[in-house]
């Protein structure tokens, strides 16, 4: 089969690469759809805590059972599955306390073992959630970042009728804006320079402005996400939350970055402050809600490369252009 391999930091090569074969409780996935995320680019800058090269890369993705290993049904051959990365080892301490996403010996497919930018993958069986047949293309592609942010939702402690701002109309922001205006009557407000992504916004129901200095000075909000990373949306949403509210930290800042807070505000306005780290008992959700939004999630798609184009693909990413950039290795689906 044909893959793209990170052989080191900075070296990427598209080639063929041995077939998976699926040992005891796997399967193996022809791959339909794999998009490409902010971790892939840290992979191939050598910019995360591990050294498993050559690797293959591709965690958010979907596609068609071709072949199971011992202990499998064999039933499950040509079900449509999109599959959770994360491989917890389900021994540690935070995986004993029902925390596998703070897993102490984190394993991912795609980023510390071979994962689906490739024309096959073999995946745990355990891990494959089966997909309607008839779900969009854009929403099977969209499962795993959903699922993130539905695990985003669900350390927020909030209450019926919240009121929700949000910084940064990327892939996330507008999958968090979708799932906030679900769950509020109020218009949820989204912060977002970019004026192709803030149309976007507006056709998908969010309230977007280019600027924080746009909004009122005194508006306040109880729920405030940042989908950014950035430390001056950071610092500027922290002001930006209600007393009783809460501030969560959505986007992936650099580990090295560091915004400044006022600790009295806090305490005087009893804030909370909460982070979200991936998936955790929010896979089958994302399924039923990827089902439900249908075409809706279409527009969140913007780019369909095939394999050989995946340094067009990254590039794209860098410029920051479009949203979700996608990979079809074994070709369009028709």
């Amino acid at each position: 089969m044909h893959a793209v391999v990170i052989d080191r930091p900075g070296a990427v090569d598209v080639r063929k690469v041995p077939d998976p074969t699926p040992g005891e409780g796997d399967l193996v996935v022809a791959v339909r759809g794999v998009g490409i995320c902010g971790t892939d680019i840290h992979l191939i800058d050598g910019e995360l805590p591990y050294d498993r090269f050559p690797l293959i890369p591709g965690h958010e993705f979907y596609g068609e059972v071709v072949a199971v290993g011992r202990g499998v049904d064999d039933s499950r051959v040509g079900s449509l599955v999109a599959v959770d990365p994360n491989i917890p080892c389900r021994a540690c301490t935070e995986c004993r306390r029902g925390r596998s996403n703070l897993c102490l010996n984190y394993e991912a497919l795609g980023v510390t073992t071979d994962g689906a930018t490739a024309e096959l993958v073999r995946v745990p069986a355990l891990l494959a959630y089966d997909l309607p047949a008839d779900i969009s293309h854009a929403g099977a592609l969209l499962i795993e970042p959903l699922s993130c942010a539905i695990h985003g939702f669900d350390v927020l402690p909030r209450n019926l009728g919240d009121r929700y701002l949000l910084y940064g109309a990327g892939t996330m922001g507008l999958l968090m804006g979708l799932l906030a205006a679900d769950a509020s009557p109020e218009p949820v407000h989204i912060v977002e320079p970019n004026p192709a992504r803030r149309a976007l916004a507006a056709t998908l129901g969010l309230v977007p402005v280019a600027g924080a200095e746009e909004l009122a000075p005194d508006a306040r909000w109880e729920s405030v996400i940042d989908c950014t990373g950035v430390v001056s949306a950071i610092e500027d949403g922290l002001t930006r939350v209600r007393p009783g509210g809460v501030f969560q930290c959505f986007g992936v800042a650099e580990s090295e970055a560091i915004a400044k807070i006022r600790p009295f505000d806090i305490y005087r306005n009893e804030i909370s402050i909460v982070g979200s780290m991936a998936v955790l008992h929010s896979f089958d959700r994302a399924v039923r809600f990827a089902q439900a939004w249908g075409e809706r999630l279409a527009p969140l798609v913007s780019h369909e490369l095939p394999l050989e184009q995946y340094a067009d693909a990254v590039a794209a990413f860098r410029a920051g252009s479009g949203l979700k950039i996608a990979i079809r290795p074994n070709g369009a689906i028709t």
